[in-house]
């Protein structure tokens, strides 16, 4: 299957999203996530993973376009404070690993909106910006699958199908390879760096913080004097 992609020429554009999006957001339960954070962030790994959730949330709900923000997650007291910000609280995580969750949401999602095109998005995006996200959903292609890597390449931040179309998630190591041997779009698109910028290290973090970083997430790195 040939790959599409979008690469724009001269001056970045705005592109208008499809209406109605379904984002889809994966948070682990605090305590088991971003333990790559660990060496860094020590005792505030679980604050500093709520933080990119809180952030990344935010900024998907302001996104023009977006809908519904769904964060499937079995941990109660994040689910608390993200539905406080407007999110859909998906708890009955079946287990089995992220591609499992994200399915999950996805069927979620569709209960609740049959016809709207849906995204599975990373929930460590703690300098997302909902400019760039509407960009991002503007290029996906309105009857087909599309996928953008992530800052170093290798991964995936967001997948998106458009209405009628599986997910299909395959996230991990190596999804953006993945992810277009499955017939995905790749979208390669100029000025969208906080929506692929997900934070997994102490260098990621600073590269976020580079962009800039999100209320919540930069209120934590201005407390905890991270430089």
């Amino acid at each position: 299957m040939t790959q599409d992609t979008v690469r724009p020429s001269g001056p970045v554009a705005p592109l208008a999203p499809m209406a109605g999006w379904s984002l889809v957001l994966p948070l682990k339960p605090l305590a088991l996530a971003k333990s790559r954070l660990a060496p860094y962030a020590g005792p505030h790994r679980a604050e500093m993973a709520l933080s990119f959730a809180l952030d990344t949330v935010t900024a998907a709900l302001a996104t023009r376009g977006v809908d519904r923000v769904l964060v499937v997650t079995p941990d109660v007291s994040a689910g608390s404070r993200l539905a406080a910000l407007g999110a859909l609280v998906v708890a009955d995580e079946p287990g089995g690993g992220l591609n499992r969750a994200l399915a999950h949401g996805a069927e979620a999602a569709l209960t609740l909106a049959p016809r709207s095109p849906l995204a599975a998005l990373s929930a460590d995006l703690p300098a997302l910006r909902p400019a760039e996200l509407a960009r991002v959903l503007g290029a996906v292609p309105p009857d087909g699958r599309a996928f953008l890597p992530d800052s170093p390449g290798l991964g995936t931040t967001l997948l998106a199908c458009a209405p009628g179309r599986p997910l299909s998630p395959a996230f991990g190591d190596g999804s953006r390879a993945r992810h277009a041997a499955g017939g995905a779009f790749e979208l390669r698109l100029a000025g969208v760096e906080s929506v692929r910028r997900d934070v997994d290290t102490g260098t990621d973090l600073h590269e976020a913080s580079a962009l800039g970083l999100g209320p919540n997430t930069g209120a934590l790195f201005a407390r905890l004097n991270l430089s």
